[in-house]
């Protein structure tokens, strides 16, 4: 149960450390009008990988993917800043995916609304 509570609260800093992180490097790219959320670490029992979930809002897939391929690439980056900031004795290796559980939920829920217009009419 102790392993569990410390595994949350190492996702927990993670998330809003990797979250700080990547709003800067956004402002300093220039792109200040992305919206750009950590919804979740998923870091593994040793510590030593975690997955990062990225939720980009408002932009089309192109757009999207460019952004994700900026994070990736500023991946050792990150890693490094997470290691100075927060001292963990091993800082895990990152992988990023983009998170489009927010957007399938949007979809669905656009979806039954629209259901039950037609059903009323």
């Amino acid at each position: 149960m102790a392993e569990v509570d410390r595994l949350t609260r190492v996702n927990e800093l993670l998330k809003r450390e990797i979250a700080t992180i990547l709003e800067k490097r956004l402002l300093e790219r220039g792109n200040a009008f992305v919206l750009l959320s950590v919804t979740e670490v998923n870091t593994s029992v040793d510590l030593r990988n975690a997955t990062v979930y990225i939720s980009i809002f408002g932009n089309d897939n192109a757009m999207k993917h460019k952004l994700m391929n900026e994070v990736e690439k500023s991946r050792i980056q990150i890693q490094k800043d997470i290691a100075k900031n927060l001292k963990f004795k091993h800082t895990p290796v990152l992988n990023f995916k983009l998170d489009t559980r927010l957007e399938r939920g949007d979809m669905v829920l656009e979806l039954l609304n629209k259901s039950e217009e037609e059903t009323e009419n």
